[in-house]
């Protein structure tokens, strides 16, 4: 099966959502079909081409759109002075809000992978009414726990990797919480220090996260390493502004009740260590789980099949 060709945007724009940010969406496929939203990972990433293509083209009216301070979207999270307290869960939801009432749109598909899981859980279970459904790939809730295994617990799977990735924080601020540790440093007036900083980060996430080969090549562009490393510490170091430490997206996992919803997951992806889609698929009754043998947290084409097989079922309004 695999994913469908190559496909252009039809529409874009950049849509004035307050604060001073000004955020890049895009529409591609039928501007007739039945809408779905693309919600990228990071936090800090963007909606890259390859991600319209979980769609037939003649179904779907496929929105992507890159999220607050990342990408296209002005200013960006890579400019020192960018103010990063407007950048926070509850922001990114009132963004969604605003470009779905743009577009005219009355409720759609949430397409998700990692951090863009975490934030379409929790947009669904807090909007009531205007998710039709949910596919997700790479699943995090965006818990403390999650964080705490990303950072220093799976330094006993990498330890010369950890030792760099620790080594490069003053000896002050090992013992805590890394993420936010290195927030600050990129936070530094010291653009040297913000340089170091964001080099380590993202030589710490090539480590721990196997991706398909040139997929890293981001973390080669000074201002998208910037960028990334200042978001993804900024969410990670404060709980993903979630409340109760990110533990809420699964406690409040029978809100998602009524809504359909497709996980797929590689069973080498790190993140599954603490059982979480296990744990959000059990207390989601209407959710399918595909556990993908030999992936990780990119299921790879085998994976790529079932997310493709989950849309189609949902355009011809399959549960």
């Amino acid at each position: 099966m695999g994913r469908y060709p190559d496909i252009e945007p039809y529409d874009h724009g950049m849509l004035d959502v307050g604060d001073g940010n000004r955020v890049y969406w895009e529409t591609c496929g039928n501007p007739h079909g039945k809408p779905a939203l693309v919600l990228h990972g990071g936090p800090g990433s963007r909606a890259t081409p390859g991600l319209r293509r979980y769609f037939d083209p003649d179904a779907y009216r496929v929105v992507l759109l890159d999220q607050r301070g990342a990408g296209r979207s002005t200013p960006g999270a890579a400019d020192h002075t960018t103010d990063m307290s407007v950048n926070t869960t509850a922001h990114l939801m009132a963004d969604l809000e605003r470009l779905r009432a743009h577009l005219g749109i009355e409720r759609w598909l949430v397409w998700g992978v990692s951090w863009g899981s975490a934030l379409g859980l929790r947009y669904a279970q807090t909007h009531p009414g205007v998710v039709s459904e949910l596919v997700l790939t790479g699943v995090t809730t965006g818990s403390d726990p999650e964080v705490a295994l990303l950072t220093r617990g799976l330094g006993k799977l990498f330890p010369e990797a950890f030792e760099r990735f620790v080594g490069e924080l003053p000896a002050g601020e090992r013992d805590g919480n890394l993420a936010a540790a290195y927030n600050r440093l990129l936070e530094s007036p010291d653009p040297d220090v913000r340089e170091r900083a964001a080099r380590a980060w993202t030589d710490w996430e090539t480590a721990i996260i196997p991706a398909p080969p040139g997929s890293v090549a981001r973390f080669q562009d000074p201002g998208f390493r910037r960028g990334f490393a200042r978001t993804v510490t900024h969410y990670w170091g404060n709980g993903h502004f979630l409340g109760d430490g990110g533990g809420v997206v699964l406690r409040d996992a029978h809100l998602l009740k009524g809504i359909p919803g497709t996980l797929v997951q590689g069973s080498l992806d790190l993140g599954n260590l603490l059982g979480t889609v296990w744990r959000l698929h059990h207390a989601w009754p209407d959710s399918e789980l595909t556990i993908v043998d030999e992936a990780g947290h990119d299921v790879g084409a085998v994976g790529d099949d079932v997310l493709v097989e989950a849309t189609d079922r949902y355009a011809r309004g399959g549960g």
